[in-house]
């Protein structure tokens, strides 16, 4: 769809990035400000992170067809900048205004299908469910669709799933911009509580040292993990900032090159029969039989990487049954999760060194291209994309 090319003014512009495909750079359009409805507002971005998922997406892992072209960015924070009147409160029912801070979570489910009527604690598979920075074309006015942009747009009557959270007073864009991803792991971990998995003490191997591998770090000290060691690369920055946010132990996939390597290398770390619990955050398939070595027998296994179809390996499912262990998946977050992990943020946003784990880069082509190549290359844990900035 050709739209008119023109500097962004903040009155009457609004510049937003699109993506044609796979393997495409990014292109920025400029679209004209739109009118809010009674039950809609226009959200001036603040922060949005690179996920992993937008990676996997600009690398053709996506499994599913998505309507090209279309704005990525869904980890994004922002502040109400003009909402109808209707739009008064929140999904929580707390009062909104012009001027809060607020976030929007990727998935939102619908409220009315079968799993989200029959299975609540399972809304997280809703069958019609509204995906903002994904499944949302950038062609359908009035283009302001995902997190990658200046602005993005709410209508509560035209997608009803939509919801915002508005956040702490206090909690920074930043910090906010990372309660998604955040509350995905409080809820992987919650699975393992579910299946008696998961207890006050207990030992605990992350796969993957990346930011999702990072934040289940946080969230299991702080649901009580007696100690936590991770397992990624690279050494600097990834495994040194994980160090320096609480983990007991490191092993390095670098140093360690072989999955008996780093097999013996966590059970030098944990000893006796081996970790209690062991969730993957890697996205590599391979993790898999290697994280079940690492368990103890009658552990729990929680799968929480494999977002998208990096493909598929060999497993011996024997010892699945001879270590007689419980393995459970987790697919991204319910609606009641998201505000779990903005409770947990707000707690704890001064206790960890953040500012190491965060990378900022200004909303340009050359700021969204660095931001990618940076994430992809793995030389910093978490980029996000900062409108506003030089």
């Amino acid at each position: 769809m050709a739209l008119p090319q023109s500097p962004s003014d903040g009155n009457s512009a609004i510049r937003v990035s699109t993506f044609d495909g796979p393997g495409c750079d990014p292109v920025m359009r400029s679209v004209p400000r739109p009118s809010v409805p009674d039950r809609g507002a226009l959200i001036r971005i603040e922060a949005c992170g690179v996920c992993g998922t937008d990676l996997h997406i600009l690398a053709g892992h996506w499994p599913h067809p998505l309507p090209w072209p279309l704005t990525l960015g869904h980890e994004l924070v922002g502040v109400i900048e003009e909402k109808g009147a209707g739009l008064d409160a929140d999904f929580m029912g707390h009062a909104l205004s012009v001027g809060d801070r607020v976030m929007l979570p990727p998935l939102m489910s619908c409220g009315e299908c079968h799993y989200c009527l029959h299975y609540p604690e399972r809304a997280n598979k809703c069958l019609n469910p509204t995906y903002y920075g994904r499944y949302i074309p950038f062609d359908e006015a009035p283009h302001l669709w995902g997190g990658w942009a200046e602005m993005v747009y709410v209508d509560l009557e035209r997608r009803p799933a939509t919801k915002v959270y508005r956040l702490p007073e206090g909690l920074s864009p930043m910090a906010g911009s990372l309660t998604e991803p955040l509350a995905c792991c409080i809820r992987a971990l919650n699975r393992a509580v579910d299946v008696r998995g998961f207890r006050a003490g207990d030992t605990v191997v992350i796969q993957g040292s990346g930011p999702i591998g990072l934040l289940a770090l946080v969230a299991a000290q702080e649901m009580g993990a007696g100690r936590v060691i991770v397992v990624g690369a690279p050494a600097e920055p990834r495994l040194a900032i994980c160090r320096a946010f609480g983990a007991a132990g490191v092993v390095s996939i670098d140093e360690h090159v072989t999955p008996e390597e780093r097999v013996a290398a966590v059970a030098e770390i944990v000893g006796g029969f081996g970790a209690d619990l062991v969730v993957e955050c890697s996205g590599h398939p391979s993790s898999g039989p290697e994280g079940i070595e690492m368990l103890r027998d009658g552990g729990t296994y929680v799968e929480m990487g494999q977002f998208t179809d990096a493909g598929s390996i060999d497993t011996n499912w024997h010892r699945i049954c001879t270590k007689d262990i419980t393995i459970v998946g987790s697919w991204a977050f319910t609606p009641n999760d998201i505000p779990l992990g903005i409770d947990m943020m707000h707690r704890v946003g001064e206790k960890y060194p953040w500012e190491l784990a965060q990378q900022r880069f200004p909303f340009s082509v050359e700021g969204l291209v660095e931001a990618t190549t940076t994430a992809r290359e793995q030389r910093c844990l978490k980029a996000t994309i900062v409108p506003g900035t030089a």
